[in-house]
């Protein structure tokens, strides 16, 4: 369960360049993200968000606006106390960044070194780090022998060492393929999970967000366009560029033609608000009413056993049917349904 708040960004905006070559990175933003959360930044390429982050760190120094990060606003600390202030948020990146001349073990240890711990120590620590992410076999073995799922469990271990209360996440899994991408989102649950780490999650694909964000922000051209829980934001986006990133259109203009060609009636949008994902819900219209909706696309996810996601649905031509068929839909818990009549033409 998240707690207070550790991470707020108020105001935050950020440019670069000046005159007629600057440009509006982003632009009063505000988030606020709990103690113990795993928080979600997505949106298309250019919206900003590994701008954001690394004002988070303060890697990019904001133009205006704070960040405070556990208590400590950042955008006022002096260089000492920022490098102080840093060794409690960790971070991972999209290209691991291992020093390709040491070992994964020496990898792990590196910070440690760094923060004046014997070798003894550090190595007694890299190794329970390296357990944790379950690579202890492969502490021996430099990056370039490493798979890029092991590279990146090097680096996670390697951020873990400091005892971080933050990790960010910019695009940690852009690089590896499915499997291992799940396979890295789950060991960062269970990092979450474990040591209560407050994640920060950049992506640009919303199988990430819906696998292990509890919240998430939509950035837009630079701003926020929304923001609430994982089950709000799939359920109901209140913004085109939510619309565009939950939504898709998928369905080919030439389909739906091809429905009414065919002799198809109305067309409707079911949106699965959140109700169990193993309702069969064309099955039982079939069943119960005796009306077949032909399903023109669909767009649909199952997190945790609840569906979320929208259905285009071409009802039958007969207006007794159809009117059966949409009485039916609209009494079914957790679904709202809007016509579609611009596919009639």
């Amino acid at each position: 369960m998240a707690g207070e708040p550790i991470i707020k960004i108020e105001h935050l905006t950020k440019h670069f360049g000046g005159g007629r070559d600057e440009v509006a990175a982003l632009e009063d933003i505000n988030i606020t993200i709990h103690s113990g959360e795993i928080f979600g930044v997505i949106g298309l390429s250019g919206a900003g968000k590994s701008t954001l982050v690394r004002c988070v760190n303060l890697l990019e120094r904001p133009t205006a606006g704070t960040v405070w990060v556990d208590g400590r606003e950042m955008t006022a600390l002096s260089p000492k106390e920022l490098r102080e202030a840093r060794k409690s948020i960790g971070m991972i990146f999209q290209s691991f960044n291992l020093l390709m001349q040491r070992t994964a073990l020496e990898n792990v240890c590196f910070p440690l070194e760094l923060a004046g711990a014997s070798r003894k120590e550090a190595e007694a620590r890299g190794l329970e780090l390296l357990e944790l992410v379950d690579l202890k076999s492969r502490a021996g073995a430099y990056p370039a022998q490493l798979s890029g799922g092991q590279k990146q469990r090097v680096a996670i271990a390697r951020t873990l060492a400091t005892n971080p209360k933050v990790l960010l996440c910019d695009e940690a899994t852009s690089a590896l393929d499915p499997k291992t991408t799940r396979d890295i989102l789950r060991l960062i649950r269970d990092v979450n999970q474990r040591l209560g780490i407050t994640v920060v999650v950049i992506t640009h694909d919303m199988k990430v967000i819906e696998e292990i964000c509890h919240r998430v922000a939509i950035l837009d051209h630079g701003r926020v366009a929304e923001e609430g829980t994982v089950e709000e934001v799939f359920s109901r986006p209140r913004t085109e560029a939510g619309r565009r990133l939950v939504y898709p259109d998928g369905v080919p203009e030439e389909l739906l033609r091809q429905n009414w060609a065919q002799g198809g009636g109305r067309v409707i949008r079911v949106a699965f608000n959140g109700g169990t994902a193993y309702q069969p819900l064309i099955a039982s219209l079939a069943i119960d009413c005796g009306v077949k909706a032909n399903i023109l696309g669909a767009d649909t996810r199952n997190i945790g056993g609840r569906a979320f996601g929208t259905m285009l649905l071409g009802l039958p031509e007969d207006e007794g049917q159809a009117a059966k068929a949409l009485a039916y839909i609209t009494s079914q818990k957790d679904i709202t349904v809007e016509e579609v009549p611009d596919y009639h033409e």
